[in-house]
């Protein structure tokens, strides 16, 4: 068994509004950065997973994103593998 090291990133989906990044982009633009068009903001999740290999590590982080890491009718996220 070796530790891989998984990042997840999980973000909303593009259908749905994020108000978090527009509350961001809001501000960014009253600073004076008004060439910024969209902010989405989203999490980082890093796992030290102990697997036999890096696919099986990252079919346990698939696993953790749909069980409870992502809400599926509101996010998407994406896996990689280090």
């Amino acid at each position: 068994m070796m530790i891989f090291l998984v990042q997840v990133k999980v973000m909303p989906l593009k259908e749905l509004l994020d108000p978090q990044g527009k509350a961001v982009l809001g501000g960014l633009q009253n600073l004076g950065l008004d060439k910024i068009r969209d902010v989405r903001i989203g999490k980082h999740i890093s796992l030290d997973v102990e697997a036999d290999s890096a696919d099986q590590a990252k079919k346990i982080a698939e696993e953790a994103g749909k069980k409870l890491l992502a809400n599926p009718v509101m996010e998407y996220f994406e896996i990689s593998v280090n």
